[in-house]
């Protein structure tokens, strides 16, 4: 059955197939994206320390839980030495890389502090701690900054590559603008950062063939590392009262699993993370995105204090020990499945290396 999973290259037919697949089509698929993992990226698994900046946002998306509108939450920002600090356990706790995450603004303040961070990351760990910036939408001058400071990746998910769909998740203004979103991809690429973005799986109005869109949209792309997981609803986002359209959670699950393991298949060197949302639906869920195709996973090191007002979702999964027990926690969880944590390693994208005549620390 493995034998007759891939027909090179992949059709948009085949992968709409694949990803309606279940039973023994199913399980060869996922064999031979566990095959083809192990050969191109190993069975090593690399840490991003995940740490949320602030839940200000500009936007209104009408999926998200810190968008504009929603006046239920508390608005946060930690403090610089509280992203210090938390940068400094990272190291010292063999992580090889960080997360700044942060709702989308692009004011000259919020520009200077995350220059000012990286700068400051960079220095406390002797150039040696990989930084990634999930900051939303940016200016040309703004990218080319923060990667001269010395961030080494950006994750700017696309949430959809269909702007049918994208339309009905936003507002209809200039600051939600599909076009947009597809360039400032193109500057992030033409910085020089590792590439990244993501889908949502399981939307409202989402079809099989739009996902399977998704997938050539990133392979085209030429994406260095992938961030992508099931749709969570939020009860005070207008995309809630759509609630009933929305596929059971084992579908999702089954969804977002097919397409860590396409997306492995169609890209087999890059970074795929195991996100955290996957966890909302299935406990067991990162070891079997894992398993299958992903090879990053970003624990969050956010101080405690803060984590309950960054909810783009609801349901979201809290930890039940010390950041530490849940470190241990999950290394015994991976070895299991037979891998294990790549301590003290930036992890950084084959992929990217590949692709740049640059030399990068592994």
């Amino acid at each position: 059955m493995i034998e007759t999973i891939l027909y090179y290259p992949l059709s948009r037919d085949r992968l709409i197939d694949l990803l309606s697949s279940s039973g023994e089509e199913e399980k060869a698929l996922f064999d031979y994206s566990t095959a083809t993992k192990l050969k191109n990226v190993g069975n090593e698994v690399y840490l991003r320390g995940l740490i949320e900046l602030s839940n200000i946002c500009d936007k209104d998306c009408f999926y998200c839980g810190i968008r504009k509108s929603n006046n239920n939450i508390t608005r946060f920002t930690l403090k610089y030495e509280e992203v210090i600090e938390s940068v400094k356990y990272a190291y010292e706790k063999g992580y090889g890389s960080i997360v700044i995450q942060s709702g989308e603004r692009s004011s000259r303040s919020f520009s200077d502090k995350i220059d000012k961070i990286i700068r400051e990351s960079k220095k406390i760990t002797n150039n040696n701690i990989g930084i990634t910036l999930s900051c939303g939408e940016q200016s040309e001058e703004t990218y080319l900054r923060w990667f001269e400071s010395g961030a080494d990746r950006y994750l700017l998910r696309i949430e959809t590559s269909s702007e049918e769909l994208y339309k009905k998740l936003h507002p209809k203004d200039t600051l939600h603008n599909y076009t947009n979103r597809r360039n400032a991809l193109e500057l992030l690429r033409k910085t020089g950062y590792q590439l990244g973005t993501g889908v949502m799986i399981g939307l409202p109005f989402q079809t099989t063939e739009m996902l399977a869109d998704d997938l050539i949209f990133m392979r085209d792309l030429n994406i260095d590392m992938c961030g992508m997981g099931p749709y969570i609803e939020h009860t005070k986002t207008p995309l809630y009262k759509f609630r009933e359209q929305l596929p059971i959670t084992t579908v999702r699950l089954s969804l977002a699993l097919k397409m860590i393991s396409l997306s492995r298949i169609l890209m087999p060197d890059i970074n795929i993370a195991a996100t955290t949302a996957l966890k909302v639906l299935d406990q067991k869920a990162t070891e079997k995105a894992i398993a299958i195709g992903a090879n990053v996973i970003m624990p969050n090191i956010t101080p405690l204090f803060y984590r309950k007002e960054y909810l783009l979702y609801e349901n979201r999964s809290e930890p039940l020990f010390s950041f530490e027990d849940e470190l241990a926690l999950l290394e015994k969880r991976l070895e299991t499945i037979s891998h294990r944590i790549g301590y003290n390693k930036q992890g950084n994208s084959k992929h990217y290396t590949k692709n740049w005549s640059r030399c990068i620390p592994e």
